[in-house]
């Protein structure tokens, strides 16, 4: 037997329909071309979460993140089945997280009660701005006034634990743009903001035809003049793009400090780790969602896996780990993956000190080595 403590145990539920795509999304998401058959798919749910659970036994789930998509196109009658299920297979462990993502445009205030009373208990709200300029040429199907409607609706459906998704660096933005998408929500006083820089990513309409973004000189004071404002809202930053007032995102940092989780749903993802074998096993379903449905309900929703050779293995603990502006206990790379310090000292050898710091406590980068992270990040490989 292992003396290794089990690494926490999330779950990923993916629900892969949008009312429409938008240009910049790279996700696996699809625009229904009919109505969405949500009894089948819950029921296809289910039965690839039976094949997961074979899997893990009756490990303590830590979290539950319901991402897509659009999860708040489902009713919240679906939403509750789908989380009996769980809750019929797993042991939920204290206060455990519950997030659904939800876009605007699809608030209800009856469905948000309902979501509410399903169990969710945190809503991650797709904003990305306040500015309606900036939501058109994004693609968005919500307005800026939809974007202040949603906050409003989930207060008064009782949560008090949310997370708004914003980007910078929108196409023809100016310093003085972002800085006010921030400042609004911050005025909202939300539990969480995540603040991303708009990427053009393959297999976009955007990396196909490409907006006019702003210049990277551009980009890097709006990062700096979002960051400096989202301190002086005493929200903290506890990764590259997560800023909370106390209370961070439970399921992310799961990811971040390399826990094992359950990917269930079209394209979903999972991790399991056995590291007294020292070995990370990835799992991905199929994704197209009549394929995904067809053969989840006959057990056969995997797409694939493989097994993380060593290098991957170190490369993927850093690239989580190295995330976090703290970073983590060294510990925790044994714990995750069964290697040794020796391994953990010399993948990181080549890399310069003023960008890296390991010893007996922790491990992290410099200021400056957060700051250009990735090409620490790429020097591993």
């Amino acid at each position: 037997m292992s003396d290794l403590p089990a690494s926490p145990l999330a779950l990923y539920i993916h629900i892969p329909w949008c009312v429409r795509k938008c240009p910049y999304c790279d996700f696996n998401s699809h625009q229904p071309k009919t109505p969405i058959n949500e009894a089948a798919y819950v029921q296809a749910l289910i039965h690839d979460l039976d094949v997961e659970h074979e899997l893990t036994g009756n490990r303590e789930l830590q979290s539950i993140f319901l991402g897509g998509g659009t999860p708040s196109l489902f009713s919240a009658d679906s939403v509750g089945d789908i989380l009996n299920a769980v809750n019929q297979r797993y042991t939920f462990a204290n206060n455990t997280e519950i997030t659904l993502e939800a876009n605007p445009g699809t608030f209800e205030q009856e469905k948000f009660n309902g979501f509410r009373s399903a169990g969710v208990n945190r809503l991650s709200i797709g904003i990305q701005s306040f500015n309606p300029t900036a939501l058109q040429r994004l693609g968005r199907i919500h307005s800026d006034a939809e974007a202040r409607s949603a906050i409003a609706t989930a207060k008064r459906a009782g949560f008090d634990n949310i997370n708004l998704d914003l980007m910078f660096a929108l196409p023809e933005q100016t310093l003085s743009e972002a800085i006010a998408d921030v400042q609004s929500a911050c005025d909202y006083e939300v539990s969480h903001i995540s603040h991303y820089q708009l990427t053009l990513e393959a297999n976009t309409l955007f990396y196909k035809r490409p907006p006019v973004l702003p210049e990277s000189e551009l980009m890097w004071d709006m990062q700096e003049a979002c960051q400096q404002l989202l301190a002086k809202n005493h929200y903290q930053q506890y990764e590259v793009s997560a800023y909370s007032q106390q209370r961070p995102c439970a399921h992310n940092l799961n990811y971040w400090h390399f826990g094992d989780y359950l990917g269930i749903g079209a394209g979903a993802h999972g991790k399991l780790g056995e590291p007294e074998q020292q070995r990370i096993q990835r799992r991905w379903k199929r994704r197209q969602p009549q394929d995904y449905m067809q053969h989840a309900l006959k057990g056969e929703a995997l797409s694939g896996e493989s097994t993380l050779n060593k290098e991957e293995l170190v490369f993927e603990f850093l690239m989580n780990a190295l995330r976090l502006p703290e970073g983590v206990a060294t510990s925790l790379f044994t714990q995750t993956t069964g290697l040794t310090r020796l391994d953990l000292d010399a993948a990181c050898a080549h890399i310069d000190k003023e960008l890296i710091s390991i010893d007996d406590a922790g491990i992290k980068t410099t200021a400056m080595g957060f700051r250009f992270l990735n090409s620490v990040l790429e020097k591993l490989l």
